[in-house]
């Protein structure tokens, strides 16, 4: 099985090697490449810096990365890297992409915008199985605890017939393994674990801010259950074709009258 392990977080976070390694306890082939700087809120974007024509890449490896695992900095987005890694970028073309594990939830139909969770279904898209993985803290202290739910949910997956057009997300409590309540399944929040608001403030200007949900809100949600030491699992589905929508069709031009 050939596994890339990308993030939005960038090359130089730690929990790119955290994914590395679970992906090596399965016997898997892995290369790491991932944005050379943060891509956070980049979503699926294919944006990238060229030199020449040439996307520009070089070696780095992250953190505590174990010897022999091929690792480059990218001067791009996570979804652009799944995208050149699934027609051959860095090697053959991958079997399965690993984003994160990412500093901060993700969490909610915010997901659309994270680029931990883009770059998975960028692959996904290119019939490549995704596993997007955050842990809900900026500054995690417990990596073994997402690397434990990792090696979990990955040893579902692989037990399971492929499902290319899937991507599974995950979201993991930073605290000790002992401290977790369990892995529930959970729907998305409506947004996720922290709400935007926008205002006025001067000759049209406008500023953004963010706030906390409150966890009783939406307590059975992704968003919910992590705040109450849950770990979550949501299976995502990647842009489609719904054939059974009923949309509007004609039969001939349609005339101006």
């Amino acid at each position: 099985m050939r596994v890339l392990v990308t993030n939005d977080d960038g090359i130089d976070s730690p929990g790119l090697t955290v994914l590395v390694r679970a992906a090596l306890d399965l016997g898997a082939d892995v290369v790491v490449a991932a944005p050379a700087r943060e891509s956070s809120g980049a979503s699926a974007a294919l944006l990238g810096a060229e030199h020449d024509g040439r996307l520009l890449v070089e070696r780095k490896d992250p953190p505590g990365l174990p010897a022999g695992v091929p690792s480059f900095a990218v001067r791009a987005t996570p979804g652009l890297i799944a995208f050149v890694a699934a027609y051959g970028g860095f090697g053959p073309k991958p079997d399965l992409v690993l984003s994160g594990a990412n500093r901060g939830a993700n969490t909610g139909h915010a997901v659309l915008h994270s680029g931990t969770v883009g770059a998975a279904l960028s692959a996904a898209t290119h019939g490549i199985r995704g596993l997007a993985v955050s842990v809900a803290d900026a500054h995690p202290q417990h990596w073994e605890t997402a690397a434990a739910y990792t090696s979990h949910v990955l040893q579902w997956m692989i037990g399971r017939p492929p499902t290319p057009d899937r991507v599974v997300n995950l979201n993991v409590p930073d605290r000790p393994p002992a401290q977790v309540r369990g892995l529930r399944e959970a729907p998305l929040a409506a947004f996720g674990a922290v709400q935007a608001g926008i205002r006025e403030v001067d000759h049209g200007n406008l500023m953004l801010t963010y706030s906390d949900v409150e966890v009783t809100r939406e307590p059975h949600t992704d968003a919910g259950l992590l705040a109450r030491g849950w770990a979550t699992v949501t299976l995502l589905r990647a842009p489609c074709f719904d054939a059974d929508a009923g949309l509007p069709q004609l039969d001939g031009p349609l005339l101006p009258g």
